[in-house]
């Protein structure tokens, strides 16, 4: 593996500084630093990269207040979450250079509650679940010392799946009808791609971590098929069923702050 060892870079700064250097004490510092810049590996062509990162977890709760004229004071909460999973695998093939694929996990969910007067009149659940593969390229700007800059780009795509459910009051006292509805989607596909701008900070020899920011565009498509129950006067009895088909497209655009880690492994030996 291209892993610089100290005691050889140590060895060959002493042999010649000491011929331009007459003061021991500046040959010492110039060996420190010449120790301190090198301690963590160069990376050689073949070298495997090994990773995951957590780009973009997070979990949200929050309240909205709206006054509706002639009905009064209303009050919409909102949870949420949603993470990106990114294991990837990846080999050099110059000292700066990898490329590799990648693995995308992403569960997300929201609820929505809609208060009226203390009381729950609407309540919608959705969650979502994407897995897919992809593909990436890194460039490291710089390929020895502790910190290393780096720019990556790449794309994956995969399946899609979403589930939703909730429920509607309509009317008012004491003429009030309830819809429920379920839906599933099927058929769903994500597309995202990616570039970032970032730092590995070597943490050992062979292990460093990662922190980057980042621009996404994603794009995802379902159809969702769902069953709607109606039950009027909210007697406890269904008394209509409807059936729909929706095909839902959207695209997003964002950026990320992420966190990772990578583990730098050396080319196999053939035996």
């Amino acid at each position: 593996m291209g892993f610089c060892k100290p005691a050889a870079i140590c060895y060959i700064c002493l042999s010649y500084k000491s011929f331009y250097m007459q003061r021991f004490t500046r040959l010492l510092a110039i060996l420190l630093l010449c120790y301190s810049m090198n301690s963590y590996g160069q990376f050689s062509k073949g070298t495997r990269m090994a990773g995951s990162s957590i780009a973009s977890i997070f979990f949200n709760s929050g309240t909205s207040d709206q006054t509706v004229t002639l009905i009064g004071n209303r009050t919409v909460k909102v949870t949420g979450y949603a993470a990106g999973i990114t294991p990837s695998m990846g080999w050099f093939l110059s000292e700066n250079t990898a490329v590799g694929f990648t693995l995308n996990i992403n569960p997300s969910g929201e609820k929505l509650t809609y208060e009226e007067n203390g009381s729950t009149f609407q309540k919608d659940k959705s969650s979502n679940f994407n897995i897919g593969l992809g593909g990436f390229a890194r460039n490291y700007f710089t390929s020895s010392g502790s910190v290393l800059p780096f720019g990556q780009a790449g794309f994956d795509v995969g399946i899609s799946s979403r589930k939703t459910d909730g429920f509607l009051y309509l009317g008012s006292a004491p003429a009030v009808d309830k819809k429920t509805y379920d839906g599933k989607s099927s058929g769903g596909f994500f597309a995202d791609a990616f570039l970032t701008l970032g730092v590995t900070k070597m943490v050992g020899q062979y292990t460093g971590l990662d922190l980057y920011l980042g621009y996404n565009f994603a794009y995802n498509k379902n159809t969702m098929n769902t069953t709607t129950l109606t039950d009027i006067s909210n007697d406890g009895t269904i008394d209509e069923t409807g059936k729909s088909e929706t095909v839902i497209k959207y695209t997003n655009h964002r950026f990320v702050l992420g966190l990772g880690f990578q583990v730098f492994l050396e080319k196999r030996k053939k035996k």
